[in-house]
């Protein structure tokens, strides 16, 4: 063993120790006391020496733990194509400028083409349609699945309609066999926002597969508190090789050039080829197809990733059992509407979604209040209604976007009403029951409902 392997393995094998000494130690839970979190980071030893080990390597950028990573992703999808970046939101955004390639002609996304969405949800899955300039059109919710209300989407086409772009709610799938029908009848682009849903899967066409990769293009985020983590970053995938290689471009500054990082001359013609109305042998890792960005991730995140990939099955699984602990522990409770998966569907939740009915004699606000209060966090449906925030102030309503029947009554009571709590593999049986029990002291301690 030479000196620097040897240097190496006395590295890594302390950072075994420092995880054991520094982080598992794990003060014990108080009811009432500790605190609940909706979410957070799960990891063990194996991803400290994998960040450490790329560290040493001092790659830094994306390099060959990117590569690693891309490929195990793909294969435990089962998608062809997988490109890391640095969030989900960025994960969305080169989802959708991937649409906006002029190589795909008649179906590339223009100013003032249409793409279906909601307005509950994260404003990511949005942003990214208003600022190229593209028509947002928004129809309402379904309440119980937190998810897109598909009987409005006839009404929401029109002739400038390019694309569905929507997210499955806390890792609960959309009605995918109805959505993917829509746009096959319509030639639509379907972009599936799979941020909260990593591991969730859907049954169609006589099979199982998992969500993200039943429409043309779907995006992750590994930001802390989702179903894994790197601290920050995303992904997109997809079967198809050239939205594959738009969402590289965008990705990798809009560049021509499909090198890796540290490779030069993959086309053999860096030097003599032609390239739109550039000089004759302009240099091909310097031509620009698309105007794009440099939204990759780190070979450090990657490091982490590959080894919350072993975990993923796992993490997959405690979630599934953490939202049966949490509805059966709830169901019945008066005055709340619990959620329900979708048909056809194996959720991996990513929260616990709960609306309080009208006539529970208790308002959201005073719940999740007494919940915070005993040091339960709770976390509203992200934007709630994205149309009543501050940013949407400088639209117009008919010109900038549209909303479908001219109201969004669901979605302003999932904004009102609704709030979820976290289902994250830390949380111990201990904390689950703590939540359930807070939950029920609130309702019958409530003088107005009793």
């Amino acid at each position: 063993m030479s000196k620097k392997e040897d240097l190496k393995k006395q590295i890594l094998e302390l950072t075994r120790e420092y995880y054991r000494e520094v982080h598992v130690p794990q003060p014990a839970f108080e009811a009432g006391k500790s605190r609940v979190n909706y979410g957070g980071r799960y990891f063990d030893d194996e991803e400290m020496v994998n960040l450490v080990d790329a560290s040493l390597d001092f790659w830094l950028t994306a390099g060959p733990w990117a590569h690693k990573f891309e490929t195990r992703l793909a294969k435990w999808l089962g998608v062809k194509y997988c490109s890391l970046c640095n969030s989900g939101s960025s994960a969305n955004l080169l989802a959708f400028s991937a649409l906006t390639a002029p190589e795909l002609g008649d179906r590339q996304i223009k100013r003032g083409d249409e793409v279906i969405t909601v307005a509950a949800g994260f404003p990511t899955t949005v942003a990214c349609i208003v600022q190229y300039g593209a028509v947002p059109v928004f129809v309402d919710m379904s309440v119980e699945e937190g998810n897109i209300d598909t009987n409005q989407l006839e009404n929401a086409l029109s002739p400038k309609t390019k694309a569905v772009m929507i997210a499955h709610s806390l890792g609960n799938p959309f009605n995918l066999q109805i959505v993917v029908d829509f746009c096959k009848k319509h030639n639509l682009w379907l972009v599936e926002d799979n941020c909260d849903a990593l591991g969730s899967e859907y049954f169609i066409d006589g099979e199982w597969k998992k969500t993200g990769t039943i429409g043309d293009i779907g995006t992750s985020s590994f930001y802390p508190p989702h179903h894994m983590t790197m601290g920050e970053g995303g992904a997109v995938y997809t079967n198809n090789p050239d939205l594959h290689k738009y969402v590289n471009s965008y990705r990798d500054w809009g560049r021509d050039c499909w090198c890796v990082g540290g490779v030069d001359n993959t086309c053999g013609c860096r030097f003599t080829g032609q390239f739109g109305q550039l000089p004759q042998g302009y240099d091909h890792k310097y031509v620009y197809s698309h105007l794009g960005y440099n939204l990759k991730a780190t070979d450090l995140q990657a490091a982490i990733g590959c080894a919350q990939l072993e975990k993923l099955d796992f993490i997959v699984k405690r979630r599934r059992e953490n939202f049966e602990t949490m509805y059966n522990g709830l169901k019945g409770v008066k005055g709340l509407l619990l959620p329900e998966p979708q048909k056809n569907s194996k959720p991996s939740w990513f929260g616990f979604f709960i609306t309080v009915k009208e006539d529970a004699g208790y308002t959201r606000n005073e719940l999740t209040k007494y919940l915070e209060d005993h040091k339960v966090q709770t976390r509203n449906l992200f934007a709630g209604n994205l149309l009543r925030h501050p940013a949407f102030e400088q639209y117009v309503e008919g010109r900038d976007y549209r909303v479908v029947g001219g109201s969004l009554p669901v979605t302003d009571s999932i904004m009102r009403d609704s709030f979820w709590l976290g289902l994250y593999p830390g949380m111990t049986p201990e904390k689950l029951q703590y939540m359930i029990q807070t939950i029920k002291d609130f309702v019958a301690s409530n003088d107005r409902y009793i």
